[in-house]
């Protein structure tokens, strides 16, 4: 585990939306999930694009070598960056990562450090943003003349190899999630980790196994007291993010295995999601160690309560507060 330095941390609500229903739920049927999940008069459900401001308290001891940044973001959204048609599909507020910080007095280019759970675009479009009246483009898509600049010009963004391969390449079951305009600009701010993986390469695990190590293990440390973890399934790079606040609470930033309350099933996946079966196994062991370390998960795209505790229920779990 990372060093005892801790974090203040702030909710950001960076813009509600909407996503079909069914692709939210995947293979369960919507006579399931429809009783406790309603949906507009096209077939979608709210969501939530919900970030994290950190704040470091401590100093970093004398062994740390790496950067220790002072403010760190979790997350982004999806940003401003999408054409009408876009934000009427997904019915997307007028509000992004910036307005939301800077509704806590944080300018964006203070932000030293940036990492999303993977690099789809409700999570990571945030990371670029429209150029403003007066500005010079730090890149233009050559295709659509799109001209963007960097949200966070000074901070470092950590991305998963993997995530990163993946995005570049556009390996996803959506053909339109991994954008150009969020990946190319930041390029030369770029910190790319490996983590290690759950199972053993090439290991197809059983329906309730459990990995072999603990997450707590399978940590990377990207910054003093701020790790990341690999929990595939909706993406194979797809990452949790985790530190110690200033109450001592362990706070879990959780990925699309666990996007709602009302996910908490063990099918429940997504539609979208690369490996639907992977995605199961990795909601039981990431449940099962929240169960058991007493993590407080803050969940991706939770539109009401999203800061919960695990606890375990009969054969399953149960999401507290």
């Amino acid at each position: 585990m990372a060093e005892a330095v801790r974090y203040r941390w702030q909710l950001l609500r960076a813009g509600e939306f909407r996503l079909d229903g069914g692709s939210m739920f995947g293979l369960v049927p919507r006579v399931v999930w429809g009783k406790s999940t309603p949906t507009d008069d096209r077939g979608r459900i709210t969501v939530q694009h919900n970030c994290l401001l950190l704040e470091r308290v401590d100093e970093p001891s004398a062994q740390w070598k790496g950067p220790a940044p002072k403010l760190v973001v979790l997350e982004t959204g999806s940003g401003d960056k999408m054409d009408a048609k876009s934000r009427d599909i997904f019915a997307l507020e007028q509000r992004s990562i910036v307005d939301a910080l800077r509704e806590v007095g944080c300018e964006p280019g203070n932000v030293g450090l940036v990492t999303c759970t993977h690099l789809h675009f409700d999570h990571a479009g945030g990371l670029t943003r429209l150029v403003r009246a007066g500005e010079s483009a730090d890149w233009t898509d050559p295709a659509s003349g799109l001209a963007v600049k960097r949200t966070f010009p000074n901070a470092a963004i950590v991305a998963q190899a993997r995530e990163w391969s993946d995005a570049l390449a556009n390996r996803s079951v959506m053909t339109r999630t991994y954008f150009r305009d969020h990946l190319e600009p930041i390029r030369e701010q770029l910190t790319i980790v490996e983590s290690p993986a759950p199972f053993s390469r090439g290991l197809i695990p059983d329906r309730d196994q459990l990995p072999a190590t603990s997450a707590t293990v399978r940590m990377t440390e990207i910054a003093p007291g701020l790790e990341v973890f690999l929990v595939p399934g909706h993406t194979w790079g797809q990452q949790a993010m985790t530190f110690v606040d200033d109450k001592g609470e362990r706070i879990v930033f959780t990925p699309d295995v666990l996007p709602t309350r009302a996910h908490l099933g063990a099918a429940f996946s997504l539609a979208y999601d690369v490996e639907p079966y992977t995605s199961m196994v990795s909601k039981r062991w990431f449940l099962t160690e929240a169960a058991e370390r007493g993590w407080t998960l803050v969940l991706d795209h939770e539109p009401g309560a999203c800061v919960v505790k695990v606890r375990r229920k009969n054969e399953w779990f149960e999401l507290v507060g």
